[in-house]
Protein backbone atom coordinates (compact mmCIF):
# COMPACT_ATOMS: atom_id res chain seq x y z
CA UNK A 1 0.00 0.00 0.00
CA UNK A 2 0.93 3.89 -0.68
CA UNK A 3 2.29 4.73 2.38
CA UNK A 4 -0.05 7.44 2.39
CA UNK A 5 -2.87 4.94 3.25
CA UNK A 6 -0.84 3.34 5.84
CA UNK A 7 -0.38 6.27 7.71
CA UNK A 8 -3.88 7.57 7.53
CA UNK A 9 -4.92 4.32 8.84
CA UNK A 10 -1.95 3.77 11.37
CA UNK A 11 -1.61 0.18 8.98
CA UNK A 12 -4.94 -0.79 10.52
CA UNK A 13 -3.93 -0.62 14.26
CA UNK A 14 -7.13 -0.09 16.47
CA UNK A 15 -7.58 -0.61 20.63
CA UNK A 16 -7.83 -4.30 20.61
CA UNK A 17 -10.66 -5.25 23.18
CA UNK A 18 -12.83 -2.69 21.83
CA UNK A 19 -12.21 -1.95 18.16
CA UNK A 20 -11.67 2.00 18.56
CA UNK A 21 -10.42 3.16 15.33
CA UNK A 22 -7.44 5.69 17.76
CA UNK A 23 -5.23 3.31 19.20
CA UNK A 24 -5.88 3.68 23.13
CA UNK A 25 -3.70 5.34 25.47
CA UNK A 26 -2.14 2.63 28.21
CA UNK A 27 -0.39 4.61 30.99
CA UNK A 28 0.01 1.10 33.00
CA UNK A 29 3.70 0.50 34.48
CA UNK A 30 3.56 -3.23 34.97
CA UNK A 31 0.40 -5.94 33.80
CA UNK A 32 -1.35 -9.18 36.13
CA UNK A 33 -0.05 -11.66 34.11
CA UNK A 34 -3.02 -14.86 34.07
CA UNK A 35 -1.83 -18.18 34.86
CA UNK A 36 1.13 -19.11 31.85
CA UNK A 37 1.00 -16.13 30.36
CA UNK A 38 4.18 -14.17 29.27
CA UNK A 39 5.27 -11.07 30.52
CA UNK A 40 3.90 -7.72 28.54
CA UNK A 41 7.03 -5.77 30.08
CA UNK A 42 7.48 -3.50 32.44
CA UNK A 43 7.24 -0.04 31.33
CA UNK A 44 10.73 0.82 31.29
CA UNK A 45 11.37 -1.50 28.57
CA UNK A 46 8.33 -1.73 26.33
CA UNK A 47 4.93 -0.04 26.47
CA UNK A 48 1.74 -0.58 23.53
CA UNK A 49 2.04 3.19 22.31
CA UNK A 50 5.62 3.02 21.68
CA UNK A 51 5.29 -0.86 20.05
CA UNK A 52 2.75 0.67 17.77
CA UNK A 53 4.75 3.79 16.84
CA UNK A 54 7.82 1.19 16.70
CA UNK A 55 5.62 -0.96 13.78
CA UNK A 56 4.32 1.66 11.45
CA UNK A 57 8.04 3.28 11.09
CA UNK A 58 9.85 -0.01 10.66
CA UNK A 59 7.02 -0.40 8.12
CA UNK A 60 7.25 2.91 6.04
CA UNK A 61 11.12 2.78 6.18
CA UNK A 62 11.76 -0.75 5.04
CA UNK A 63 13.44 -1.88 7.83
CA UNK A 64 13.62 -4.91 10.27
CA UNK A 65 12.86 -2.93 13.56
CA UNK A 66 12.28 0.21 14.99
CA UNK A 67 13.05 1.44 18.76
CA UNK A 68 11.31 4.97 20.01
CA UNK A 69 12.42 6.95 22.55
CA UNK A 70 12.04 10.38 24.60
CA UNK A 71 13.70 12.66 21.93
CA UNK A 72 16.12 12.16 19.07
CA UNK A 73 18.97 12.82 21.13
CA UNK A 74 17.84 9.86 23.59
CA UNK A 75 18.44 7.64 20.30
CA UNK A 76 21.27 9.31 19.62
CA UNK A 77 22.95 8.26 23.30
CA UNK A 78 21.91 4.61 22.70
CA UNK A 79 24.13 4.72 19.57
CA UNK A 80 26.73 6.16 21.15
CA UNK A 81 26.35 3.94 23.52
CA UNK A 82 27.68 1.40 21.62
CA UNK A 83 31.01 2.41 20.81
CA UNK A 84 34.14 1.40 22.81
CA UNK A 85 37.07 2.92 23.77
CA UNK A 86 39.83 3.83 20.66
CA UNK A 87 36.75 3.14 18.48
CA UNK A 88 36.52 6.03 15.46
CA UNK A 89 33.29 7.99 13.86
CA UNK A 90 33.31 9.95 11.58
CA UNK A 91 30.92 12.99 10.79
CA UNK A 92 29.84 14.98 7.79
CA UNK A 93 31.10 18.70 8.19
CA UNK A 94 27.70 20.08 7.47
CA UNK A 95 26.05 17.30 10.38
CA UNK A 96 23.59 19.19 12.79
CA UNK A 97 25.48 21.32 15.16
CA UNK A 98 23.69 20.19 18.50
CA UNK A 99 24.00 16.44 17.73
CA UNK A 100 28.47 17.54 16.67
CA UNK A 101 28.93 18.61 19.56
CA UNK A 102 27.78 16.54 21.58
CA UNK A 103 29.43 13.25 19.90
CA UNK A 104 32.59 15.37 20.27
CA UNK A 105 32.21 15.72 23.66
CA UNK A 106 31.24 12.62 24.37
CA UNK A 107 34.78 11.01 22.13
CA UNK A 108 36.98 13.18 24.23
CA UNK A 109 35.35 11.91 27.46
CA UNK A 110 35.05 8.29 26.36
CA UNK A 111 38.36 8.02 24.32
CA UNK A 112 36.59 7.83 20.87
CA UNK A 113 38.16 9.76 18.45
CA UNK A 114 35.69 11.64 15.84
CA UNK A 115 36.71 13.03 12.51
CA UNK A 116 34.96 15.77 10.38
CA UNK A 117 34.83 14.78 6.74
CA UNK A 118 32.97 17.00 3.57
CA UNK A 119 30.48 13.67 2.91
CA UNK A 120 29.38 15.32 -0.41
CA UNK A 121 33.14 14.64 -1.51
CA UNK A 122 33.34 10.86 -1.50
CA UNK A 123 37.20 11.15 -1.88
CA UNK A 124 36.96 13.33 1.81
CA UNK A 125 35.30 10.61 2.97
CA UNK A 126 37.68 7.83 1.75
CA UNK A 127 40.49 9.57 2.93
CA UNK A 128 38.89 10.14 6.37
CA UNK A 129 38.26 6.81 6.86
CA UNK A 130 40.09 4.39 8.94
CA UNK A 131 39.40 0.49 7.78
CA UNK A 132 39.19 -1.71 10.83
CA UNK A 133 38.88 1.34 13.49
CA UNK A 134 36.08 3.48 12.08
CA UNK A 135 32.81 1.92 13.59
CA UNK A 136 30.60 4.35 12.84
CA UNK A 137 29.70 7.27 10.36
CA UNK A 138 27.13 9.87 10.99
CA UNK A 139 25.15 11.26 7.81
CA UNK A 140 22.41 13.66 7.79
CA UNK A 141 20.07 14.23 4.35
CA UNK A 142 19.97 16.59 3.52
CA UNK A 143 22.26 18.84 5.84
CA UNK A 144 21.28 21.42 7.88
CA UNK A 145 20.95 24.13 7.38
CA UNK A 146 22.67 24.55 3.92
CA UNK A 147 20.18 21.09 2.81
CA UNK A 148 23.26 19.35 0.88
CA UNK A 149 22.71 16.20 -0.40
CA UNK A 150 25.19 12.76 -0.02
CA UNK A 151 25.42 10.22 -2.65
CA UNK A 152 23.89 7.68 -0.05
CA UNK A 153 24.51 4.62 -2.25
CA UNK A 154 28.57 5.39 -2.75
CA UNK A 155 28.69 6.61 1.16
CA UNK A 156 27.53 3.36 2.76
CA UNK A 157 29.47 0.78 0.33
CA UNK A 158 32.92 3.07 1.29
CA UNK A 159 31.17 2.69 5.15
CA UNK A 160 30.89 -0.94 4.50
CA UNK A 161 34.51 -1.87 3.07
CA UNK A 162 36.17 -0.38 6.14
CA UNK A 163 33.95 -1.79 8.48
CA UNK A 164 31.78 0.17 9.80
CA UNK A 165 27.96 0.92 10.07
CA UNK A 166 26.54 3.54 7.99
CA UNK A 167 23.70 5.89 10.23
CA UNK A 168 21.70 8.51 8.19
CA UNK A 169 19.81 11.49 10.09
CA UNK A 170 16.56 11.68 7.78
CA UNK A 171 14.40 13.80 10.19
CA UNK A 172 14.38 16.67 7.12
CA UNK A 173 13.13 13.80 4.67
CA UNK A 174 10.93 11.65 6.35
CA UNK A 175 9.93 8.00 5.49
CA UNK A 176 7.66 9.88 2.93
CA UNK A 177 10.24 11.36 0.91
CA UNK A 178 13.12 8.88 1.07
CA UNK A 179 14.20 5.26 2.27
CA UNK A 180 17.93 5.39 2.93
CA UNK A 181 17.66 1.68 4.23
CA UNK A 182 17.27 0.75 0.62
CA UNK A 183 20.08 3.03 -0.44
CA UNK A 184 22.84 0.69 1.66
CA UNK A 185 21.79 2.71 5.42
CA UNK A 186 22.09 0.39 8.01
CA UNK A 187 20.36 2.82 10.87
CA UNK A 188 18.08 6.06 10.46
CA UNK A 189 17.44 8.22 12.73
CA UNK A 190 14.37 10.39 13.60
CA UNK A 191 14.05 13.30 15.58
CA UNK A 192 10.58 12.70 15.80
CA UNK A 193 9.85 16.06 17.50
CA UNK A 194 10.22 17.41 14.04
CA UNK A 195 8.11 16.43 10.94
CA UNK A 196 6.78 13.05 12.57
CA UNK A 197 5.12 14.27 15.25
CA UNK A 198 4.48 17.42 13.11
CA UNK A 199 2.42 19.54 15.58
CA UNK A 200 5.19 21.12 17.89
CA UNK A 201 4.09 19.03 21.48
CA UNK A 202 6.04 16.36 21.51
CA UNK A 203 9.75 15.43 22.12
CA UNK A 204 10.45 11.86 20.32
CA UNK A 205 13.39 9.90 18.36
CA UNK A 206 13.01 6.83 16.45
CA UNK A 207 15.88 4.91 15.51
CA UNK A 208 14.99 2.27 12.72
CA UNK A 209 17.42 -0.86 11.41
CA UNK A 210 17.87 -2.44 8.49
CA UNK A 211 19.17 -6.22 10.33
CA UNK A 212 17.73 -7.04 13.56
CA UNK A 213 21.68 -8.31 14.57
CA UNK A 214 22.98 -8.28 18.10
CA UNK A 215 23.88 -4.97 17.27
CA UNK A 216 20.39 -3.54 17.41
CA UNK A 217 19.75 -6.05 20.55
CA UNK A 218 22.80 -3.31 22.54
CA UNK A 219 21.30 -0.55 21.05
CA UNK A 220 17.62 -1.77 22.56
CA UNK A 221 19.15 -2.70 25.84
CA UNK A 222 21.11 0.68 26.25
CA UNK A 223 17.21 2.24 26.31
CA UNK A 224 16.53 0.14 28.56
CA UNK A 225 19.37 0.91 31.16
CA UNK A 226 18.69 4.90 30.16
CA UNK A 227 15.35 4.62 30.78
CA UNK A 228 14.66 6.75 27.59
CA UNK A 229 12.05 4.70 25.59
CA UNK A 230 8.98 6.73 24.34
CA UNK A 231 6.09 6.98 27.54
CA UNK A 232 2.50 6.19 26.51
CA UNK A 233 1.30 9.68 26.76
CA UNK A 234 4.01 10.73 23.45
CA UNK A 235 3.45 7.78 21.99
CA UNK A 236 -0.69 8.28 21.81
CA UNK A 237 0.40 11.67 20.30
CA UNK A 238 2.59 10.73 17.60
CA UNK A 239 0.61 7.97 16.84
CA UNK A 240 -1.63 11.10 16.08
CA UNK A 241 0.88 13.05 14.50
CA UNK A 242 1.85 10.24 11.95
CA UNK A 243 -1.90 9.90 10.45
CA UNK A 244 -0.94 13.50 8.57
CA UNK A 245 2.70 13.12 7.61
CA UNK A 246 2.21 12.38 4.07
CA UNK A 247 -0.38 15.45 3.34
CA UNK A 248 1.61 17.84 5.55
CA UNK A 249 4.90 16.73 3.60
CA UNK A 250 3.11 17.32 0.26
CA UNK A 251 2.04 21.01 1.40
CA UNK A 252 5.27 22.08 2.72
CA UNK A 253 7.52 19.84 -0.30
CA UNK A 254 4.96 22.08 -2.85
CA UNK A 255 5.08 25.05 -0.82
CA UNK A 256 8.79 25.30 -0.31
CA UNK A 257 9.46 25.02 -3.81
CA UNK A 258 7.66 27.71 -4.76
CA UNK A 259 8.66 30.05 -2.61
CA UNK A 260 12.27 28.95 -3.35
CA UNK A 261 11.95 29.13 -7.19
CA UNK A 262 10.04 32.96 -6.69
CA UNK A 263 13.19 34.10 -4.80
CA UNK A 264 16.01 32.90 -7.18
CA UNK A 265 16.93 36.08 -8.32
CA UNK A 266 15.64 38.46 -5.59
CA UNK A 267 17.95 41.56 -5.28
CA UNK A 268 18.37 41.01 -1.85
CA UNK A 269 19.49 37.28 -2.32
CA UNK A 270 22.80 35.92 -2.91
CA UNK A 271 21.54 32.07 -2.95
CA UNK A 272 18.80 30.39 -2.42
CA UNK A 273 19.57 26.71 -0.99
CA UNK A 274 16.87 24.11 -1.82
CA UNK A 275 18.02 20.83 -3.40
CA UNK A 276 14.56 21.10 -5.47
CA UNK A 277 15.79 24.01 -7.44
CA UNK A 278 16.81 22.74 -11.10
CA UNK A 279 19.80 24.85 -11.08
CA UNK A 280 21.06 23.34 -7.31
CA UNK A 281 24.18 22.02 -6.97
CA UNK A 282 22.79 18.70 -5.18
CA UNK A 283 19.15 18.81 -7.69
CA UNK A 284 20.60 15.38 -9.53
CA UNK A 285 20.97 13.50 -6.44
CA UNK A 286 18.63 14.62 -4.98
CA UNK A 287 15.85 13.76 -7.78
CA UNK A 288 17.66 10.07 -7.91
CA UNK A 289 17.18 9.47 -3.69
CA UNK A 290 14.07 10.99 -3.23
CA UNK A 291 10.47 10.30 -4.19
CA UNK A 292 7.29 12.92 -3.77
CA UNK A 293 9.12 15.98 -3.16
CA UNK A 294 12.19 17.84 -1.80
CA UNK A 295 11.32 18.61 1.60
CA UNK A 296 10.12 21.90 3.75
CA UNK A 297 13.36 23.21 4.88
CA UNK A 298 15.21 25.88 2.89
CA UNK A 299 17.49 28.54 3.50
CA UNK A 300 18.44 32.09 2.10
CA UNK A 301 21.81 33.25 2.15
CA UNK A 302 21.23 37.44 2.26
CA UNK A 303 23.90 40.02 0.31
CA UNK A 304 23.65 42.06 3.15
CA UNK A 305 25.37 40.41 5.82
CA UNK A 306 24.61 39.32 9.01
CA UNK A 307 23.07 42.79 10.53
CA UNK A 308 20.73 42.63 7.61
CA UNK A 309 19.65 38.95 8.22
CA UNK A 310 18.63 39.61 11.49
CA UNK A 311 16.63 42.35 10.43
CA UNK A 312 14.53 40.61 7.66
CA UNK A 313 13.78 38.35 10.34
CA UNK A 314 12.73 40.67 12.89
CA UNK A 315 10.31 42.13 10.11
CA UNK A 316 8.34 38.95 9.42
CA UNK A 317 5.02 39.19 10.40
CA UNK A 318 3.36 35.75 9.52
CA UNK A 319 6.66 33.69 9.84
CA UNK A 320 7.40 33.02 13.79
CA UNK A 321 10.94 33.93 14.11
CA UNK A 322 11.67 30.67 16.24
CA UNK A 323 13.94 27.27 16.11
CA UNK A 324 13.10 23.98 15.29
CA UNK A 325 11.26 22.58 12.27
CA UNK A 326 8.60 20.51 11.10
CA UNK A 327 5.30 21.88 12.62
CA UNK A 328 1.85 22.98 11.04
CA UNK A 329 3.64 27.26 11.60
CA UNK A 330 6.40 28.34 8.72
CA UNK A 331 9.32 29.58 11.18
CA UNK A 332 12.16 31.81 10.40
CA UNK A 333 15.81 32.24 12.53
CA UNK A 334 19.05 33.73 11.77
CA UNK A 335 20.70 30.50 12.55
CA UNK A 336 24.12 31.75 13.18
CA UNK A 337 22.72 33.80 16.35
CA UNK A 338 21.05 30.12 17.44
CA UNK A 339 24.34 27.64 16.88
CA UNK A 340 26.52 30.39 18.42
CA UNK A 341 30.29 30.46 18.97
CA UNK A 342 31.98 27.82 16.62
CA UNK A 343 29.16 27.53 14.52
CA UNK A 344 30.24 27.19 10.65
CA UNK A 345 27.06 28.66 9.30
CA UNK A 346 27.28 31.40 6.59
CA UNK A 347 26.33 34.77 9.05
CA UNK A 348 23.77 35.87 6.55
CA UNK A 349 21.43 32.87 6.57
CA UNK A 350 18.39 32.58 6.93
CA UNK A 351 16.49 28.92 8.18
CA UNK A 352 13.27 28.55 7.17
CA UNK A 353 11.13 25.99 8.08
CA UNK A 354 7.92 25.56 5.49
CA UNK A 355 4.41 24.98 7.46
CA UNK A 356 0.85 24.50 6.32
CA UNK A 357 0.06 28.14 5.27
CA UNK A 358 -0.94 29.56 2.22
CA UNK A 359 1.98 29.58 0.23
CA UNK A 360 1.09 33.50 -1.18
CA UNK A 361 0.83 34.70 2.20
CA UNK A 362 4.38 33.19 3.25
CA UNK A 363 5.57 34.70 -0.33
CA UNK A 364 4.03 38.19 0.31
CA UNK A 365 5.91 37.92 3.77
CA UNK A 366 9.10 37.85 2.71
CA UNK A 367 9.11 39.96 -0.14
CA UNK A 368 8.07 42.99 2.31
CA UNK A 369 10.76 42.19 4.97
CA UNK A 370 13.05 42.00 2.28
CA UNK A 371 12.44 45.22 0.16
CA UNK A 372 12.86 47.39 3.87
CA UNK A 373 15.77 49.27 4.35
Amino acid sequence: MHPATVLAQLDHVTDGPTGGLVPALHPALTHVLPGEAAAVGYARSTNSGARAVEALVAKLEGGAAAAAFTSGSAAMQAVLAGLSPGDHVLLDTGIYYEFGRIIVAFGARWQIAVSFADFCELDSVAAALLPGRTKLVWAECPSNPLWRVPDMSSLADLTHAAGAKLLVDATVITPVLCHPLSLGADLVLHSATKYLNGHGDVLAGVLVTADADNIWAELVAARTAHGSILPPFEAWLLLRGLRTLAVRMARCSQTALAIAEALQGHAAIAAVHYPGLADDPHHALARAQFQAGFGGMLSLTLKGGEADAIKVCARLQVFRQSTSLGGPESLAEHRLSTEGAGSLCPPALIRLSIGLEEASDLLGDLRAALACD
